[in-house]
């Protein structure tokens, strides 16, 4: 398998609902052609973004069989929707979802053991998970915040490393320092780190990451993919870009993921800014449409500068 394979800009990927709050298979269908359109080198399908803890098990594997459908090949995609707290059903989940097509199944780090357990706990239940997926299947973690965040011990770094059955870390310490012992925990092995932080993600590049797998990609993913292929050869452009999506990336906390399908309704890809992980009523009432819609123009006149 190519090294190449899990790096670039992989997008947290969106659920669409309709008013009834149904998946609105339409939408997530222009969604997947403006990722794609965009240049990203991968999808993250089923995650927190998708409001995983908000479908059902049989909902999760619809959502990714039509995505990997959708796709048809032009990039790898991964999934997870490993949201149970028994074991036994996280162990159905993952199995299950390793039968949707996908390129990679993800665990999510907090699945693994419950808030106040161990390292060691979680690292034991992560071996007798990863045996439930099929080798065909690539494997790889999340470090999800939701419903408590778990960071991965580097031990587990470690082990996930040498073990050759893992290929994706989606990173969310936020810590750079963090972010480059993980790196050296992968060097030599298939194992690839998907930093989610845009504040330290050109620092991260420079330090030899490998991808990016965050929430701002469902804003302008075309910045992302050139800051990741550009930033050698244009050094001086990437540190201004990277000095916008820093600040842009703080959107994220005004009401995300209601933000993100409000800018996904204004350029057509949305027929609704339905949630299931919060409710959207009252988001055009408060000052966080003006405020998304000012992060757009801005990087829109960031692009026209940059000549991107």
């Amino acid at each position: 398998m190519s090294n190449q394979k899990y790096v670039g800009v992989w997008p947290v990927m969106l659920t669409p609902f309709d008013e009834r709050k149904e998946i609105d298979w339409a939408s997530l269908e222009k969604l997947v052609e403006w990722y794609l359109a965009a240049g990203v080198h991968g999808l993250f399908a089923d995650c927190q973004s998708s409001e995983m803890f908000f479908l059902s098990d049989d909902e999760a594997r619809k959502l990714v069989r039509f995505i990997v459908e959708k796709v048809d090949g032009r990039v790898p995609v991964v999934a997870s929707g490993h949201t149970a707290t028994a074991f036994d059903h996280q162990r159905e989940q993952v199995a299950g979802m390793a039968e949707t097509g996908v390129d990679g199944v993800i665990f999510i780090s907090n699945r693994l053991a419950q808030a106040g357990e161990s390292d060691e706990a979680a690292l034991e239940a992560l071996k007798q998970l990863t045996v439930a997926v099929p080798e065909r299947v690539d494997l790889g973690i999340y470090e999800c915040p939701y419903p408590y965040k778990r960071l991965l011990s580097d031990d587990t770094v470690a082990w996930c490393a040498q073990s050759g059955r893992y290929a994706f870390i989606k990173d969310t310490c936020c810590d750079i320092n963090i972010i480059k012992r993980r790196l050296a925990l992968c060097e030599g092995s298939r194992l690839h780190l998907a930093n989610a932080n845009s504040q330290t993600l050109l620092a991260s590049f420079q330090a030899g990451c490998h991808a990016f797998s965050g929430v701002m990609a469902n804003f302008h993913p075309e910045l992302y993919v050139w800051l990741y292929e550009q930033w050698r050869n244009e050094p001086e452009r990437a540190q201004k870009l990277s000095d916008y999506l820093s600040t842009a990336a703080l959107i994220e906390h005004v009401d995300y993921p209601i933000c993100a399908k409000y800018f996904q309704q204004s350029i057509g890809n949305f027929r609704t800014i339905a949630c299931r992980v919060r409710n959207s009523g009252g988001f055009t009432q408060t000052f966080f449409p003006q405020a998304t819609d000012a992060m757009v123009r801005l990087g829109q006149d960031v692009k026209g500068a940059l000549k991107l």
